[in-house]
This record gives C-alpha cells, structure tokens and sequence, in this order.
C-alpha cells in the first residue's frame, strides 16, 4: 500500500501537465477572433470558416487520437507518454505560427486555417493521453482522485495565467486604427497626409503583431516547461491498467447504449446551451469592449478579472453544492450571470459597472466549469444501476460530451463571426457602425441569456436529484459488497478443493 501512494512531488509533476491545454486554449478563446480581424486583418467572412472548421476539427480528432491510442503498443517510455513526448515541440511550433502574420498578399486564410487544424490536432495528441495518464499513475482510487483534485486546482490556474500572458504582453502595445470617415476633397495635402498616417499606422500594427508573437513565444515555453516536468517527474505503471478484468466492449454497442441513457442526454443538452452561452461571451467579449463600450486599452484587464474571479469561486462552489445540491448550484450559479449581462448594454459605458460585471461572470464561468465534471459521474452511476452488466463505458460519457461542446462551440463562434461581417464590421477600424455595435450586444448579452434560460429549463428535467443520487450510491454499495462477498465465497471453495 505505501509503494502504491504518490508523493506530493509526483502529483504536482501530474498537475503541471494540465496547464498547457488550458493556457493555450483560454488564449486563443478570448484573442484569436480579435486577432484574425484586427491584426492579421481578414475578411470576417474567412475568419468566421477558420474558427467553425478548427473548432470542428478539434471535436473530431478527440475519438480519432483515443483509437489510435488505444491501438499503440506499450514502449519503453510507457504507451501514453511518447505521445505526449513527440508531439509537444510540433505543437509549440504550429501554435507560434498561428500568431505569425506571413508577408504574402494570398493564401494568408489557407496558412491559418491549416496551422489552427494541426495545432488542434497536436494538442489533442497531449491532452488525450494525459487525461488517461490518470489510470496508469496508480492502483489506489483515492490516490488518482488526489492527483484529479491537483489537476483541477492547476488547470483553473492555467486559464488565469493563458490569460494574464497573452492579455498584459498585447495590452502593452496600442493597437493602431483608422478613422472610418473617409478623406473628403482629395488634395495633395491630404493625399500627403493619408500617407503620413498610413506609415504610422502601419509602424504601430508591426509592434502590435510582435506583441503577438512575443505572447506566443512566451505561452510556448510554458507548454516545453509543463511538458518536461510531467514526463521527468510520472511513471507510467503499466499494471494499473491491468486491473481492469472486463472483457472488451464494443464501442458501437457501448455509444448505442450510452445515447439512450435518458439522463445522459438531458444532463448533456442542459449543459450544451449553457456552455454555448459562455463560450459565445469568452469569444465576443473583447471585440464588445473594445468598439462597443470603447475600452480600447483596458479589455485584458477586464478579461482577467473574469478568470480571476472564476478561479477564486470554485471553492464555494464545491462547497455549495455539497451543502445545497447540485442541481441547486446548476441554478443559482448559471443564472447569476443574467442580470450582470442586461446591465453591461443596458446601463451607459462605464467601467467600474463593467468590472462589476466582469467579477459577477467569472462567479458563473466557475459554475459552469465545475459542475458538468461533477455531475457527469451520476450519471455514470445511474448507467451502472440500469445495466450491472455492460461496463468499461465511461470514456464514452466524458468524451462525447467535449466533442458536442467543442462541434457546437465551432458553429457558434463562425455564425458569430459571420453575422459581424453581415453587420459591416470595418477592419482596422477605430469605430464601428452602430449595426455592428448592436451585434456585438446580442452576442454578449441577448443570446448569451436566452442560451441560459433555455439550458436552465432542460435542466428541470434531468432526473438525478441529491435523494436519487444517495439512492444511487447506496445501491452500488450494495452492488459491490455482494459482488466483494460472492468473490470471497468462491476463493474459500477454491481454497478447500485444494
């Protein structure tokens, strides 16, 4: 037993792994929209195709990577570990390029939108196998749920720090505009002085895209540092994996049965529009801030104020929905965003009311980051009650519920962007049309809210409450001492023929 317990050292190794996914992802979450329009300076109509179709890719290479994995052979590095090995310093690579504006009048979408798709690719190749790294670290369930609890702790803390970094590196640089009304009476002075400011302009964009590729540079050696201290410092153990005495399941059969789980699927619809209502706030907010409330300079301190917010809640959340239940906390946690989001368009620019806001949806953002983890493993155990005899299907569970937010997250973010280009969003504007300024408040506010309000009503129907998730727990209970008991019988019977 004392061979088996993980040292502090050893889960703090394991945790670091989980920054990188998490920093890279919170980066380009909040900037890469802004980014694609305003620095790179691309037609919304192709920057909405890069972010649906590299969202899309990133659902899709999730069941891809986990069958392959699932097919590599142990090595002597272990099975899990030369992926994550291999593909860390092609990721690094593809995610510097993403933020690298190349010098070429064409294909400027294709270098994007192919660089955005293999570094999805790439990080799904460290982030699967790391998720699963989980159940190779030891036999002891308590000690993996230790190592779990580190894991989470660190992974908050890296979508403050994706945050901080990419946001106080860019915010340092003003990023120049033009003056949409256009030159009237064209004279040689004017053309003259058009040209004086272009030169500005175009002096002041490349400090900005250095500013970029500084954060990139930056967010990259953090991913090299993560990575080697999570292969120096874990041991894959390849006789945990040889616990399990189940035979294989059919994975058609396992996705057959887990799909006409009923409170599966409401669990996973609620959370759905809920998840698409904050994921549409984390992809238009900095654009809102920046045109809409004209907070030019300060929508990277607001966005860590939201993170940070985020991050010193989930405490009371986790204690919340101990003390209240979850579907309480589903509730009362979600729905607090609400009205912070009609006031920020409602109420006049202001920023102290913006930080309110800021501060009111980081307290959300928790919610919704803690509690489909949380409540995912209910439905696992209720999908055990009903069929004692299909196992080895909860990678199904968790699996198809990122590849559903992440599909859905793609298609909101391009129709998104797609609708700012219907609006008339002006590239490298300092001002934008009021019609884009009324988009840009539906995208943060109006659907965002009705997104809440329909997901908090499908909640109404998912069937586990704190009394049926008790029953739950003590039927399985039951389940495993009669099933520990019958073992015992059978090894004494053993045990006397010999």
């Amino acid at each position: 037993e004392s061979r088996e317990r993980l040292s502090v050292c050893s889960k703090l190794c394991y945790a670091v792994g989980g920054a990188p996914y998490q920093t890279t992802g919170c980066a380009l979450g909040f900037f890469l929209q802004i980014y694609l329009l305003d620095v790179a300076q691309l037609d919304p109509f192709y920057a909405s195709i890069i972010l649906f179709v590299g969202r899309a890719w990133d659902a899709i290479t999730d069941p891809m990577v986990g069958f392959f994995i699932s097919k590599t052979p142990w090595t002597r590095f272990g099975r899990l570990m030369p992926w994550i090995i291999f593909s860390t310093p092609f990721a690094v690579i593809s995610y510097f390029l993403i933020w690298f504006v190349p010098d070429i009048s064409r294909g400027q979408v294709m270098w994007y939108l192919i660089f955005y798709c293999v570094f999805q690719t790439l990080v799904t190749c460290f982030h699967v196998p790391y998720s699963a790294l989980t159940m190779f670290i030891s036999r002891e369930q308590s000690e993996r749920d230790s190592a779990t609890a580190y894991r989470m702790t660190v992974e908050v803390l890296g979508t403050v720090l994706g945050t901080a970094i990419q946001g106080q590196i860019v915010g340092k640089v003003v990023t120049p505009c033009i003056q949409s009304p256009p030159f009237i009476g064209e004279t040689n002075s004017s053309v003259a002085m058009r040209d004086v400011n272009m030169t500005h302009y175009t002096g002041s964009l490349t400090d900005t895209r250095n500013a970029y590729m500084v954060a990139a540079g930056v967010i990259g050696g953090l991913y090299i540092l993560c990575a080697v201290i999570l292969t120096v410092g874990v041991r894959e153990k390849r006789e945990s994996s040889e616990l399990q005495s189940d035979e294989p399941v059919s994975f058609f059969r396992g996705l057959k049965l887990v799909m006409n789980h009923g409170a599966y699927i409401k669990l996973i619809t609620g959370f759905l529009f809920t998840s698409l209502a904050f994921m549409l706030l984390e992809g238009n907010f900095a654009l809102f801030c920046t045109y809409t409330l004209g907070f030019r300079n300060e929508f990277q301190n607001i966005l860590l104020v939201i993170m940070l917010s985020a991050t010193l809640t989930i405490p009371f959340w986790q204690w919340f929905l101990t003390r209240f239940g979850k579907k309480t906390a589903v509730y009362v946690g979600i729905s607090s965003a609400v009205p912070f989001l009609i006031v920020v368009v409602v109420v006049d620019s202001n920023l102290v009311v913006t930080y309110i806001v800021a501060v009111a949806a980081g307290i959300s953002v928790a919610a919704a980051f803690l509690l489909p983890w949380s409540m995912l493993p209910d439905v696992i155990d209720d999908f055990k009650l009903q069929h004692p005899d299909s196992r080895g299907h909860e990678a199904i569970f968790f699996s198809f519920y990122v590849f559903f937010t992440k599909f859905t997250s793609g298609v909101s973010l391009g129709i998104s962007t797609l609708s700012l280009d219907f609006a008339g969003y002006q590239t490298r504007g300092c001002s934008q049309p009021s019609e884009v300024n009324v988009t840009l408040k539906m995208l943060v506010s109006a659907v965002p809210v009705g997104l809440i309000l329909l997901g908090l009503l499908l909640f109404k129907l998912y069937p586990i409450d704190e009394e049926k998730r008790r029953e739950n727990k003590k039927a399985l209970q039951d389940l495993r001492e009669e099933s520990n008991s019958s073992s015992e019988s059978d090894n004494t019977e053993l045990a006397n023929i010999v």
